[in-house]
């Protein structure tokens, strides 16, 4: 048995998964800080040194938690956010100092990879799947079976698209009008990169996904028990999707399954998924609480 630490650290949040694996991957502790790391840089092109700040100090606690528990390999990419922005040194030496690894900037097929190995492991559905991990700065679209079969990242996260569409508190409706024109064209763009539209399944990956999920079965509180393999229809995506988009930020607070960081760009994230599901024609998605993060530790085996 091998105790593995994975950290995914993305423009919106930053994870921690230590497991035991042993033919099977057990769960010793996950965890999960909004730290809005990608926080400008579509507009920049920069790292912000209040979010690389936010960052290290989720890190140093990560840090200690992995000493403790005794994990004997630690792996930590950092995705869409740390690609794209000029002052990623910056951000490298932070993380070397404060974890004592080197930080992985994963490119977005690799990302798509660790992805697609951690949500299809486990997964009673048909195939061939189409994962889409909805981030935070990037969506990565990964179709296949066992293997990956074709990926593509393209910049339509969650972050982004608020950021550059959805001022509005709430949006109003030529801004999502503007974030629709471009989701749809970004996605037309990825599912003719990759045979999408061919897929049997849709299996949705990261916060976006599970939130909406959460809302359409009505949970009193966040159970990712409940949410892990949950099987959402599209007219319940669409339905949520428009009740998100019309609600203002303290409104999306007040949703009991709703993480205070995520209240301000749910409704990108959710418009993001709605779109996806239309244009690939998939009646429903199966959420996934396994992704990246999963794939990561899996890789450390």
């Amino acid at each position: 048995m091998t105790r593995v630490a994975a950290i995914d650290c993305g423009t919106n949040s930053i994870r921690l998964l230590v497991a035991d694996i042993d033919g099977s991957l057990t769960d010793v502790v996950r965890r999960m800080e909004i730290v809005r790391l990608g926080q400008g840089v579509d507009r920049t092109g920069r790292l912000a040194p209040e979010a690389i700040e936010r960052t290290r100090v989720a890190l140093a606690s990560y840090a200690a938690q992995i000493r403790e528990l005794g994990a004997t390999r630690v792996r930590m990419c950092a995705t869409s956010a740390t690609r794209d922005a000029a002052n990623a040194g910056d951000f490298r030496g932070m993380v070397v100092e404060t974890l004592g690894v080197e930080p992985e900037v994963v490119t977005g097929e690799e990302e798509a990879r660790l992805s697609f190995t951690g949500a299809v492991r486990g997964l009673s559905a048909e195939p061939p799947y189409l994962v889409v991990d909805i981030g935070g700065g990037s969506t990565e679209f990964v179709v296949g079976e066992s293997t990956v079969e074709g990926a593509i990242s393209v910049d339509i996260g969650c972050v982004r698209m608020t950021e550059r569409h959805l001022h509005g508190d709430p949006p109003t409706a030529a801004e999502i009008a503007a974030a629709t024109d471009d989701v749809t064209a970004t996605v037309d763009r990825a599912l003719a990169a990759v045979p999408g539209r061919e897929a049997r399944t849709l299996v949705g990956l990261a916060g976006s996904v599970t939130t909406v999920a959460a809302i359409a079965l009505g949970l009193p509180e966040y159970d990712p028990g409940r949410t892990h393999h949950a099987v959402v229809s599209y007219d319940e995506v669409a339905k949520v999707t428009g009740e998100l988009l019309a609600m203002t930020t303290a409104q999306r607070l007040a949703i009991p399954v709703m993480h205070p960081g995520r209240a301000d760009v749910i409704g990108a994230g959710a418009l993001v998924l709605r779109v996806v599901m239309e244009r690939a024609a998939m009646p429903a998605v199966v959420a996934s609480e396994h992704d990246i993060l999963d794939g990561i530790a899996w890789s450390l085996a």
